[in-house]
C-alpha cells in the first residue's frame, strides 16, 4: 500500500514522503481500515509517539496522522461492534503507524460508525479537535450555565468547535486569534474577540474558565485572567504558572466512540459546524503540513473517494 513516512526524526517536514509500505496487520480487537480521508496534527512530528513504540523502542520507518474516515474492510480476532463494510471514523493510536496511508491497523473501541450523510472528509476534521473541546471544557473545566470561558485560537480546530459547545450549554464565550479570526470567532458565536496581536488580555478581566491552544507566553499570561476557583486547561504544554486561587490543567485527548458518536449527530442536525479547509491528496501531504498555519480551517487529506478511488 502507498502511505507517508518520517524516518529521520530532525529531517521535520522535508522528511514525509510516500512510499510503499506492507498492508497492516489485524491485532487482537483491532480492524483494518481503508482511508478515506485522514486529519494531522501539526506537530505531532515532534511527539516521541511517532518515532517510537509503547516500550520506547525505534518503530521507524512510521506513518503520522491520528484521525481517519474511511471504511472497515477486515476484522482482527475477538473484534466486535464493527463490520466489515462500515463506514467509520475515529482516533489511531499515538504509537502505532497511523492514518496518512491508504489502510491502517486501529482498535475497534476507538472508531464511531459514520452515517452516509456525512462527507469523509468532513468527518476526518472531527475526532482529535471534537473531543479535545468536549473533553476540556467538560470534563476537565467543566464548564456550566452562565460562566465565562476564555477561548484562544478561537477560529482554530479546536476553538471553533470549542466555542460552539460552549455556546450550547449557555456560557459567554471570549475568543482570541489573530485580526483575520474576528468574523469567523464571532460568527461561532464568541460575544467578544480579542486579536492577540493588538489588543491587551488583561481588558478581559476575569473568567471561570481559559482554554489554551496556544502555550507560552499567551498560556502564562492567561494564569492571571482565572477567577478563584476557576480553571486553566491547555493541549499546549504543562504549564509553568497555576492561577493564584484556581487550577491549571494540561491532557492528552483520549478516544471516546460515545462522545464521537453524539459529535457526528451534533453536526448532521446542525447544532455543529466543522471548518475544513484546503483538502489535499496523500502525495501533497509534506506541502500540507508546511502550509497549515497559512491555510484557514483544518486541512484533510483525501486518500480515496466515496467510490474508493485512490487519490494517493
Amino acid at each position: 500500500m502507498r502511505a507517508i513516512t518520517v524516518r529521520d526524526r530532525d529531517a521535520g517536514v522535508s522528511g514525509l514522503t510516500l512510499t510503499d509500505m506492507p498492508y497492516p496487520h489485524a491485532a487482537e480487537n483491532d480492524v483494518i481500515v481503508r482511508v478515506h480521508a485522514a486529519g494531522f496534527t501539526p506537530g505531532e512530528l515532534d511527539w516521541p509517539g511517532t518515532w517510537s513504540d509503547r516500550a520506547g523502542r525505534d518503530r521507524t520507518p512510521s506513518i503520522p496522522g491520528h484521525e481517519l474516515s474511511g471504511v472497515v474492510v477486515e476484522l482482527g480476532y475477538g473484534t466486535t461492534g464493527l463490520t466489515v463494510g462500515q463506514r467509520v471514523f475515529g482516533l489511531t493510536d499515538w504509537t502505532r503507524n497511523g492514518s496518512l496511508a491508504e489502510y491502517t491497523a486501529v482498535e475497534a473501541r476507538n472508531l464511531a460508525p459514520l452515517a452516509a450523510d456525512i462527507d469523509h472528509t468532513v468527518a476526518a476534521a472531527l475526532p482529535i479537535s471534537g473531543l479535545t473541546a468536549w473533553q476540556g471544557l467538560f470534563d476537565h473545566a467543566h464548564l456550566t450555565t452562565g460562566q465565562t470561558v476564555l477561548i484562544h485560537g478561537a477560529a482554530g480546530g479546536v476553538g471553533s468547535i470549542a466555542v460552539q459547545l460552549a455556546r450550547e450549554v449557555g456560557a459567554r464565550v471570549i475568543g482570541t486569534g489573530r485580526a483575520d479570526d474576528r468574523d469567523v470567532a464571532l460568527g461561532l458565536g464568541a460575544q467578544t474577540f480579542l486579536d492577540l496581536d493588538a489588543d491587551d488580555l488583561q481588558h478581559v478581566g476575569e473568567v471561570d474558565v481559559v482554554f489554551d491552544v496556544i502555550g507560552g507566553d499567551i498560556l502564562e499570561r492567561s494564569t492571571e485572567l482565572v477567577r478563584p476557583g476557576g480553571t486553566l486547561v491547555t493541549i499546549a504544554m504543562p504549564p509553568t504558572v497555576q492561577p493564584k486561587d484556581g487550577r491549571a490543567v494540561f491532557f492528552v485527548v483520549e478516544p471516546d466512540r460515545a462522545r464521537l458518536t453524539d459529535l457526528a449527530q451534533r453536526l448532521r442536525t446542525g447544532r455543529l459546524n466543522l471548518i475544513v479547509g484546503a483538502v489535499r491528496p496523500l502525495s501533497e501531504t509534506a506541502s500540507a503540513f508546511a502550509r497549515h498555519r497559512r491555510t484557514p480551517g483544518k486541512t484533510i487529506i483525501q486518500v480515496a473517494d466515496e467510490q474508493g478511488t485512490q487519490h494517493s
